[in-house]
């Protein structure tokens, strides 16, 4: 093998690893969003901000990460709805309203994912900026 083709493959090599990971990075977020939520009232800006931080992108980018970490982060948010909402309505003997209850908790999942995805994508960008910045 000459030489040029070993220093080819390095450099192949090198900048696949340099490479951000995009899931790696939106996970990350996600638990930041997660660990932080009961503690901080915009626990989703951080972790999308902590996503396009790691992201190494454009705007754009970080927007993207920082969204598809709250979108993650709605895993968890969901089962708890899911709790309150049974737990609110079994509770209180609201057997015969049970379907109503699951219509609630989809709407309330809803409206939650939709603040943790706006909230995670705003944050993602936010963190690009800052990265571009430092």
């Amino acid at each position: 093998m000459s030489r040029e083709q070993t220093l080819s493959r390095e450099r192949t090599r090198s900048s696949t690893r340099d490479q951000p990971n995009t899931f790696v990075n939106a996970l990350v977020g996600a638990v930041v969003t997660v660990v932080t939520a009961p503690l901080l009232p915009f626990a989703a800006i951080i972790g999308g901000g902590v996503a396009g931080f790691l992201q190494r992108g454009d705007l754009a980018e970080g927007a993207k990460v920082g969204a598809f970490a709250g979108a993650v982060a709605s895993i968890p948010a969901a089962l708890v709805a899911w709790l309150v909402v049974g737990f609110f309505g079994l509770g209180l003997g609201l057997d015969p309203l049970f379907g109503l209850s699951i219509v609630f908790a989809g709407l309330l999942l809803l409206v939650v994912a939709g603040y943790l995805v706006g909230a995670g994508a705003l944050g993602g960008a936010l963190g690009a900026y800052l990265r571009q910045e430092i």
